[in-house]
C-alpha cells in the first residue's frame, strides 16, 4: 500500500507501526522521525512562518481565510508521481494541518486513480489512541497497533495512578496558553492532560476546541502555574514571544508570573499534534506540576523550561 500522510502525527504513527516504508509522501511539517524528512513533500505551506512573530502568523492566516486563499498548497506533480492508494488526513483544524479543501483537491487531481481517504478527528487522549488503531486497521497492522496502544495506555495510567496514589498536598490551578498574541487557551486533549497530571485546568474544557481568551479571564483564574505551548512552536520560538506578555500589566499581576512559576514546552513535538508523542506531553505536564511525585517519570532533555522571572516581568 502506498500512503501519503497529510499530518505529522499520522506520519509518526505509521513509523511506530512499522509502515514507514509504505509512506510515499508527507507534508513540510513531517520531520519526526528523521527518516520522514527524506520522503517527497506533497504538501507545503503557502507562506514561511519561520521568521514571523505570533501576531504576524495570526494576521496572515486571518488574511488567507478571509480572502479564500490557500493556507496549504498541494504539489500536483509530486502527488501524481507517487500515486497513493491511501491518504491519511485530519478533520480537526484547518489551520494546523491540511484540511478538507486540500483532501478534496488531492483526490480530484488523481482523477481515476482515486485513493482511499482516512480522516482522523481526535479530541482527547482516548480519541488519539482510537486514531492510532484506525490507522493500524486501515493498513493491516492490527497486532502492531494493539501493542502500541497498550504501551501508550500503560504510560497514561502510570501518570494518573502516580498522582492519585501519592499524597499531593494540593492540585494547582493551571493555565495552558496555546497562542500568545493574540491569547488562546489550549483545548482538545490538553485539559485532560492537566487533570491526569494532578492539576486543575482553567478556562478550557476537555475535548473542546482551543479558543481565544482575554487577559481578564486569566486574572480571574489567577493560576498557580502557567504553561506556554503555542501551537507548532518549540521552546526557542516561544521565548521570543515573551516581550509581548511582559508589556501587559495584567499579565504581571498574575501569581504564577510573580512567583516565577511559568514554563515553556516544546509544543511542536509533544502537544500540538495528536499522536504517540502526545503522551510524552502528558508526562511533561506531570513533571512540571508535581516534580516531587514524578521523579521516576522520564521526559526528553530540553522538552520544557522554567522561565526566568526577569523575562516574565520585562
Amino acid at each position: 500500500m502506498r500512503i501519503v500522510s497529510f499530518l505529522p502525527s499520522a506520519t509518526e504513527t505509521l513509523y511506530e507501526l512499522g509502515a514507514g516504508n509504505q509512506i510515499v509522501g508527507v507534508t513540510h511539517e513531517c520531520i519526526y522521525p528523521s527518516q520522514a524528512t527524506k520522503k517527497p513533500r506533497v504538501i507545503r505551506s503557502s507562506f514561511d512562518p519561520g521568521q514571523m512573530t505570533g501576531r504576524d502568523i495570526d494576521n496572515k492566516i486571518a488574511e488567507l481565510m478571509h480572502s479564500g486563499k490557500d493556507i496549504y498548497i498541494v504539489d500536483e506533480n509530486i502527488l501524481k508521481r507517487v500515486s497513493p492508494d491511501l491518504i491519511v488526513a485530519q478533520g480537526l483544524c484547518e489551520v494546523c494541518s491540511p484540511f478538507t479543501k486540500e483532501i478534496n483537491r488531492a483526490v480530484s487531481l488523481l482523477g481515476d486513480r482515486r485513493p482511499d481517504v482516512l480522516v482522523l478527528d481526535p479530541h482527547d487522549l482516548d480519541d488519539i489512541l482510537v486514531s492510532i488503531m484506525d490507522v493500524a486497521e486501515k493498513i493491516g497492522k492490527v497486532r502492531e497497533g494493539r501493542k502500541l496502544v497498550a504501551a501508550l495506555q500503560k504510560r497514561i495510567d502510570i501518570v494518573r495512578n502516580n498522582n492519585n496514589n501519592m499524597k499531593i498536598k494540593r492540585r494547582p490551578k493551571v493555565l495552558c496558553v496555546e497562542w500568545i498574541d493574540p491569547l488562546f487557551t489550549a483545548g482538545h486533549w490538553v485539559p485532560q492532560m492537566v487533570e491526569y497530571a494532578g492539576g486543575i485546568n482553567g478556562l478550557s474544557s476537555a475535548g473542546e476546541p482551543s479558543r481565544r481568551m482575554g487577559i481578564d479571564e486569566a486574572v480571574q483564574l489567577d493560576p498557580d502555574t502557567i504553561v506556554l505551548m503555542p501551537c507548532g512552536f518549540d521552546i526557542e520560538q516561544t521565548l521570543k514571544e515573551l516581550p509581548t506578555l511582559a508589556r501587559n500589566k495584567k499579565w504581571k499581576s498574575l501569581q504564577a508570573v510573580k512567583n516565577g512559576n511559568v514554563y515553556a514546552v516544546n509544543a511542536n513535538a509533544y502537544f500540538s499534534k495528536p499522536g504517540p508523542r502526545t503522551i510524552v506531553g502528558l508526562e511533561i505536564i506531570s513533571r512540571i506540576l508535581h516534580p516531587e511525585t514524578s521523579r521516576r517519570i522520564r521526559v526528553p532533555k530540553g522538552s520544557y523550561k522554567k522561565i526566568n522571572a526577569k523575562k516574565l516581568l520585562g
